[in-house]
């Protein structure tokens, strides 16, 4: 994936129109062409110019459904049934730093699969066993081997066969778990 050159995001502007407005280069785009910026490695802020509202998020999940409808399931039926009980369950704090620390490992192991095709092409794919082992282990220690989106709410064993690295991930995964639990106590 192509790394964005200027961390500075693209802003986009909504019109009263409901027109998008591309203000580096001053012309109009779709979410055709939003999805494209992504794509490229672009992040984008997309803001109302009447109200100065953030509607980045809301432009996001539109251009995410619009993929599906047309077919391009990327999101399984059990994950978005996971997604909207997380919306009404107390995993609802959770749910957004797992789903971002989840999507940081995936990034990070492509980028190291890729880097192993490149100098390994024929070999198995080395990493790709590490990389789910440390997302068993992530979710292990944030739901505390308890899942609570499986329908009966049960606990899953846990398993018994676990490197010092896996061990180590853990340990880390614990700890930030702890840190999570601390400041939503002093939330509450």
């Amino acid at each position: 994936m192509p790394v964005a050159e200027d961390k500075k995001p693209l802003l986009i502007k909504r019109y009263a129109s409901r027109r998008l407005y591309n203000t580096e280069t001053s012309d109009y785009v779709t979410l055709d062409d939003i999805a494209g910026f992504i794509r490229d490695g672009r992040e984008v802020q997309i803001v109302d110019l009447k109200t100065g509202d953030d509607l980045t998020r809301q432009y996001l999940l539109q251009i995410i459904a619009e993929h599906e409808s047309r077919g391009e399931n990327m999101l399984p039926v059990n994950v978005l049934n996971d997604l909207v009980r997380s919306y009404t369950t107390q995993a609802q704090s959770m749910v957004p730093q797992f789903l971002q620390t989840s999507f940081e490992m995936l990034r990070e192991g492509q980028a190291k699969m890729m880097e192993n095709m490149a100098s390994n092409p024929m070999g198995k794919m080395p990493g790709l066993e590490a990389m789910q082992a440390q997302q068993e282990a992530f979710l292990k220690a944030m739901t505390g081997g308890f899942n609570p989106w499986s329908a009966a709410g049960t606990s899953q064993p846990a398993s018994e066969e676990t490197s010092e690295e896996e061990g180590e991930d853990l340990d880390e995964i614990k700890k930030q778990l702890a840190e999570l639990q601390d400041k939503l106590s002093k939330l509450k």
